[in-house]
């Protein structure tokens, strides 16, 4: 687990990245309030210092601002559909997660999922009745069988 932001705010512009829609104080503020709820639940900042930036969008002042706090910034690996199983089905985005699965699958056949960071949504909107995170068990032994193994992001961006 890790931080991805308490009210999900949007940071930069979609089609002018470099203009912050946010302050550096409501950023931190927004940050450490999503720290507060996790201490709540018995995880500390220390054991989550991963950050993933709401929307996966984000410039390079974010970047600086979540160093600040002693935080590393990650995002997903693109590549495959997995991000989209937060969409509803009356949106034109929408994918199922059928549709979601096979493009995990065709990509890991096509190219490789080696250090490959997968990002689903675990919280999405109760209008999404086909829940991506329902075929994780199928996907985590599909992969297994071909002889991948999981790591935390902990694990796979520890140090040597």
């Amino acid at each position: 687990m890790g931080a991805h932001s308490d009210e999900h705010l949007l940071y930069c512009d979609w089609t002018k990245r470099d203009s912050l829609l946010v302050t550096e104080q409501q950023f931190k503020k927004d940050l450490l309030l999503n720290y507060e709820t996790m201490g709540k639940k018995g995880i500390a900042k220390n054991q989550a210092r991963y950050f993933l930036p709401p929307y996966e969008w984000y410039n390079d002042s974010i970047a600086a601002w979540t160093k600040d706090l002693g935080l590393q910034l990650i995002n997903f690996t693109p590549g495959t559909k997995s991000t989209a199983d937060y969409t509803t089905p009356e949106a034109k985005n929408y994918r199922g997660s059928e549709e979601i699965y096979n493009s995990i699958i065709q990509y890991e056949q096509s190219r490789s999922l080696n250090g490959f960071i997968l990002l689903v949504h675990i919280g999405t909107d109760p209008k999404r009745t086909d829940k991506f995170y329902h075929h994780l068990p199928r996907l985590i032994k599909y992969l297994k069988a071909k002889g991948y193994q999981f790591q935390t992001v902990n694990q796979l961006l520890k140090p040597d």
